[in-house]
């Protein structure tokens, strides 16, 4: 179980400052892009599941992530999500029939749980990802680049979310950086094709 805090920045300007206040505490920026797939009679999305490749386009050291995402639930900024992931061969495409073919644990259970003979491609979108040390909480400031317009995100991962996301917010109060409880997962905003209000 993942459990995170979701917190939607209001604007680009949201997003520049919070960098700025931040900047001291980066470790990394990565630039991502996500692809997600189901399978060809819908036997994830039915049961609430999504299969996603993550590819860290970083120059020099490209990965990959597979990731079996299942019965995401977001309240109050906080989301609870079944997660299963693992790195996988950052060299195979993001090509539905290759995906069959490819050796992965993670397939392996989308398969067998699932039923899933074969994978079609749902499409994604490109994440530039920021993260920080700060107060003992790893948070990661995201710009998310759909083909219908662009959203800003901080998330951080905690045992302990309703304690992370009052430290979150005090900062965020005290910098008066605009922002709200995040309602929706970055795959439901992309499956719904346009961005929240």
């Amino acid at each position: 179980m993942e459990i995170e805090v979701k917190l939607r920045l209001a604007s680009l300007a949201s997003h520049r400052k919070l960098s700025s206040v931040l900047s001291p505490f980066r470790t990394a920026t990565h630039h991502q892009r996500n692809a997600f797939f189901d399978g060809s009679k819908s036997e994830l999305s039915s049961q609430r599941a999504i299969l996603r490749l993550r590819f860290h386009e970083q120059p020099g050291n490209p990965k990959c992530f597979v990731c079996l995402k299942a019965k995401s639930v977001i309240a109050n900024g906080i989301s609870r999500v079944e997660e299963d992931e693992e790195e996988f061969d950052s060299s195979v495409p993001d090509d539905p029939r290759r995906l069959t073919a490819v050796d992965s644990r993670v397939l392996r259970r989308v398969k067998d749980e699932f039923g899933v003979a074969e994978f079609v491609a749902l499409g994604g979108f490109r994440n530039v990802r920021d993260v920080y040390e700060w107060k003992g909480l790893k948070l990661e400031v995201d710009e998310v680049k759909y083909d219908f317009g662009t959203m800003y995100e901080v998330e951080c991962e905690s045992s302990e979310p309703e304690t992370a996301k009052e430290m979150i917010q005090v900062l965020l109060k005290e910098n008066q950086i605009e922002y709200a409880d995040s309602s929706s997962s970055k795959f439901a905003i992309f499956m719904a094709g346009k961005l929240p209000s």
